[in-house]
């Protein structure tokens, strides 16, 4: 299965202080999504709201950053990568973002709400 996750959705999905140091709360989502990506053999790509830092890379994950720091930015990277895939039914966006989640839900993905996927990961 094919995972496209919205970084901040996740992130921001239990209020366990993220905001203190975002740096920090996506790094630690970005290797707990390396583990489970082993761990289930899934292929897993997060979308980061704006260039976090060049540290924030993978081997095992696709880390994708938002073109530009504006509103939405990554929620319209979210789209066009589903848009541009030739199996969008194969892609499952994680999200509890109910714009975001229609958008994608009409370029043919599916949808899981970004706290139960935080619980898998957790």
């Amino acid at each position: 299965m094919r995972w496209i996750v919205d970084a901040m959705n996740v992130v921001g999905s239990r209020p366990d202080g993220w905001w203190r140091d975002r740096h920090g709360a996506v790094r630690t989502l970005v290797d707990r999504l390396e583990h489970w990506a082993r761990a289930t053999e899934s292929e897993v790509t997060v979308v980061l709201e704006q260039l976090m830092s060049p540290a924030l890379q993978s081997g095992v994950i696709a880390v994708r950053h938002a073109p530009r720091a504006a509103a939405n930015s990554a929620d319209d990277e979210i789209v066009r990568l589903v848009q541009a895939d030739g199996a969008p039914q194969d892609i499952t966006v994680v999200t509890s973002d109910g714009a975001l989640s229609a958008r994608v839900r009409a370029a043919g993905a599916t949808t899981f709400p970004a706290g139960r996927f935080r619980d898998l990961l957790d």
